[in-house]
């Protein structure tokens, strides 16, 4: 029953992510300003200082979005984007320009120049220029600097110059409000300090921005930054999904349109490069993906996973394969133990295709898909011993217990994910689909094996059985108990790590041989 409990579970996920969603239409598939970077092709990355974006990729990118966006918001004038101003000018696109700003003087007043320049040549084009991105945050300069360099610019153009940084920033430096034209806040409800679930983010946003506006009588505040990654891992109340994107952004432009406030939206397509600074979720944040297909459409039912059934296919080709492997130099006969090992195939086939799933947004190179491969494989290798174990037992047949050191093996490496998880976790994902297959085929072993069978666990086993709980639970809290994710994450660990207390009470009830 556990196996066929688990084979309907696997299943039914799967086919549950392919059901269109019904959400609330967007009042119009325009939207008035969203982020453009370029950086989406394999290797590309802002961070490399030789990286250049010819303006013939820019010209194809801001072409296409031109029939959905009125304006797009920059980061910084190196790399090429120094030409976008020029270029959506020809497409009857606005620029809000981004300046970018770090800690290095040199730079930034290389940055300034260029700005500078491109604001003089292009003042038409745009809607004004924004002179550093949340460099407060990161703590790259301090206020009184950055003010410096606000004012350098202002005294240079003729168009509205801000500054760009999340709420909380603002409030802490007011200020700065004496060297802007006009406010621009960052409010991003999956990234709080305390996430906000999708179905209370715009109403977050209203207070917010409220709160803003009453902090600065009569200045004008744009939303500079606001959106919904559609993959990375779960944050207490909130989830990344395609789903939950659509939410928002949809809930969101029907606040703004009621409102009629200035904003701009985050992002036009996936960056695949933020995933080394943010996690999975940081590469997620596009309407587009990263090759500039649409992700969802502004009306209509919206579906997570329209692949969902190579789930399904994953779990039939798992249930061949471990008969397969059951039926070589097999020792036992009977329906119980070949039921077992299908069932225990297509539990483990669609929790591979879910880790895979995951894997294909989260993997950046060669080497990240070949550490997770490598492990997927060990997964696969451990459950297939497991069930061939489990079908004999059912079957009747005492079978030789799998080697200790298997067992060993895998409680290190949980209890070491565990440690990542517990003290640098906001950007790790839970890798429950990998190790699904081996916890559920121990517990399920320990269950099922005969006392007389099992040798006391060494005290290395005793001490990781001890840790895993104990890390599972500190993450739960962490997650402040809202996150399913993280409750799955505490059971796998109690799987694994139960059975070794159990083993270890077996052994030491065992009669003394002499």
């Amino acid at each position: 029953m556990v196996l066929v409990l688990l084979a309907l579970a696997g299943l039914y996920w799967w086919w549950a992510i392919g059901r269109p969603v019904t959400l609330p239409d967007a009042p119009s598939a325009r939207i008035a300003c969203v982020s453009y970077a370029p950086f989406r092709r394999a290797g590309e990355t802002p961070l490399d200082a030789k990286a250049f974006i010819s303006p013939e990729r820019i010209d194809e990118d801001l072409r296409a979005l031109s029939q959905r966006f009125d304006c797009v918001r920059t980061y910084s004038q190196g790399q090429g984007l120094s030409a976008v101003p020029q270029i959506a000018e020809r497409y009857g696109m606005k620029v809000l320009m981004g300046i970018w700003l770090g800690s290095d003087p040199k730079a930034n007043e290389q940055q300034i120049q260029w700005g500078i320049a491109t604001a003089q040549a292009h003042p038409q084009a745009l809607r004004g220029v924004i002179v550093g991105n949340e460099v407060l945050l990161r703590g790259e300069l301090s206020a009184p600097v950055l003010a410096g360099y606000l004012q350098q610019v202002r005294t240079a153009v003729n168009v509205p110059v801000t500054y760009a940084d999340v709420w909380e920033f603002w409030l802490r430096h007011p200020e700065l409000a004496g060297s802007v034209d006009y406010l621009t806040i960052h409010i991003l409800p999956y990234w709080e300090d305390r996430p906000v679930s999708p179905e209370r983010a715009v109403q977050h946003v209203a207070t917010v921005y409220a709160q803003v506006q009453q902090a600065f009588p009569g200045r004008r505040v744009m939303i500079g930054e606001t959106g919904w990654p559609s993959a990375g891992r779960p944050r207490q109340a909130t989830s990344a999904s395609v789903v939950n994107e659509a939410r928002y952004l949809r809930e969101f432009l029907h606040y703004a349109a009621t409102v009629h406030m200035p904003y701009n939206v985050i992002e036009a397509f996936d960056q695949p490069w933020k995933r080394a600074q943010e996690g999975t979720a940081g590469g997620y944040w596009g309407i587009f993906d990263a090759q500039a297909r649409p992700k969802f459409a502004m009306q209509g039912p919206v579906i997570e996973e329209s692949l969902w059934w190579a789930g399904w296919l994953a779990g039939a080709a798992g249930a061949a394969v471990f008969a397969l492997v059951g039926a070589w130099r097999r020792r036992w006969q009977g329906w119980r133990g070949w039921a077992a090992l299908a069932l225990a195939g297509v539990a483990s086939g669609c929790a591979l295709a879910w880790q895979y799933r995951q894997m294909w947004f989260a993997c950046r190179d060669g080497w990240e898909w070949t550490v997770s491969s490598v492990a997927c494989a060990l997964a696969l290798l451990t459950a297939l011993l497991l069930a061939r174990w489990i079908a004999a037992r059912l079957a009747g047949v005492m079978p030789p217990a799998p080697p200790g050191w298997l067992r060993a093996g895998w409680l290190f490496v949980l209890a070491f994910y565990g440690l990542l998880l517990v003290f640098d976790g906001r950007y790790r994902d839970f890798p429950l689909g990998l190790f699904l297959l081996p916890c559920v085929g121990y517990a399920l072993l320990g269950w099922l094996s005969d006392r007389r069978q099992l040798a006391k666990p060494l005290l290395e086993e005793r001490f990781l059985a001890v840790w895993l709980p104990l890390l599972a639970a500190i993450v739960l809290m962490q997650e402040n108990g809202l996150t399913p994710v993280a409750w799955l994450w505490l059971g796998v660990n109690l799987l694994l790590a139960m059975p070794v207390f159990v083993d270890w009470r077996r052994a030491r009830l065992q009669p003394q041989q002499a």
